[in-house]
């Protein structure tokens, strides 16, 4: 079970650390608000990747096969979210640096993360291709080790996952007492900028399905 677990946290390590709008948003949230609502924004992705992990891990194919015939649709609604994200964060105003941000967003930081992440079902095929790279034919729960050990991966998967945003937000909020304002504003505009491009590039997705993997974290 311990073995689970350990491949548990390299999948999750795997899935997390590729860089892209939840680790741009992780990173800016870190910078402007503090580290705790980066590290609760990245707590949104790693709940999202354990659900995803899971269906995968407990051979849920009717879930799966649900979520990929309503890809389209994910991909439209998570698009658009990242667009209306991005002219969001470009027009915020940033606090003043050093100060935390107040505790009440920290709620909408996990939802928004939890939600981009789920409306990429195409992650579930990373997990089956991960899971088979590591020694797994079909699901955890399939290959012996029954429901307990597809939990005990499940939960690796998890644990991965907060870590790097853990991590990350921690470094991010090392980095945030040392710079200034306007530099925050920047980081803002730049954040909006790459956004609003993560979103253009899973729309394309509807258009041109053969140019678009998975999306990057």
């Amino acid at each position: 079970m311990i073995a689970l677990f350990l491949k548990g946290l390299v999948l999750g390590l795997s899935v997390a650390a590729p860089v892209g709008p939840i680790g741009v948003l992780c990173i800016r949230r870190s910078l402007t608000k503090g580290p705790a609502t980066g590290f609760v924004s990245g707590l949104g992705a790693a709940t999202a990747d354990a659900c995803y992990g899971a269906v995968a891990a407990f051979g849920l194919a009717a879930v799966s096969s649900f979520l990929l015939e309503i890809e389209s649709a994910l991909r439209l609604g998570g698009g658009l979210f990242l667009i209306w994200l991005g002219v969001k964060t470009f027009r915020a105003v940033p606090v003043t640096p050093g100060v935390e941000g107040g505790n009440g967003g920290h709620g909408g930081a996990f939802l928004s993360c939890f939600a981009l992440t789920l409306a990429n079902p195409a992650t579930i095929l990373s997990f089956i291709a991960l899971f088979a790279g590591l020694g797994f034919a079909g699901s955890a729960a399939g290959q012996g080790s029954g429901y307990e050990g597809a939990a005990m991966l499940v939960a690796g998967v998890f644990l991965g996952s907060s870590l790097w945003w853990l991590g990350l937000s921690s470094i991010a909020g090392i980095l945030r007492k040392r710079i200034t304002r306007r530099a925050l504003v920047g980081i803002n505009r730049l954040s909006g900028v790459v956004l609003s491009l993560f979103g253009l590039y899973v729309l394309s997705g509807l258009f041109l399905p053969d140019l678009l993997a998975p999306e990057a974290r």
